[in-house]
């Protein structure tokens, strides 16, 4: 096995979970299983070919799972493994940023639609929202 060097550990992080759209799919992939299909009608620009890819870099890194299910035509579908779910945490705080940075955007000026707010976890978000 090739030794590797990171200068941070942000470094091994982004390894596994960087780029346009492992973050994302990870996001859908939080609370429920999901089908390729649904992904796609989630994250519409992406193409079938980098879900694909996407995918199957997760499943080999241990982040998701893909459970066949034996039917016809085959149903497949994608969850977040046991060490998937402590990127949850993370994942949520990304969430949450970046909601907080449209709403600033949207402040300033900005036109920005958002299609889909994220819940996860209204408390939270209330108690930041009271803070401010």
């Amino acid at each position: 096995m090739n030794e590797k060097t990171y200068n941070i550990g942000v470094e091994a992080t982004m390894e596994i979970i960087g780029g346009k759209w492992k973050p994302v799919i990870l996001c859908h992939l939080r609370n429920q299983p999901r089908r390729s299909s649904e992904l796609l009608q989630r994250i519409p620009k992406i193409s079938q070919k980098v879900l694909t890819a996407q995918l199957r870099e997760l499943e080999n890194d241990g982040i998701i799972n893909r459970k066949i299910y034996q039917e016809i035509p085959p149903r497949v579908e994608y969850s977040l493994s046991e060490y998937g779910q402590s990127l949850n945490k993370i994942l949520n705080l990304l969430c949450l940023w970046g909601e907080d940075n449209i709403d600033r955007r949207q402040t300033a000026g900005e036109s920005i639609t958002v299609l889909h707010r994220d819940q996860i976890n209204p408390i939270e978000s209330n108690k930041k929202k009271t803070a401010n």
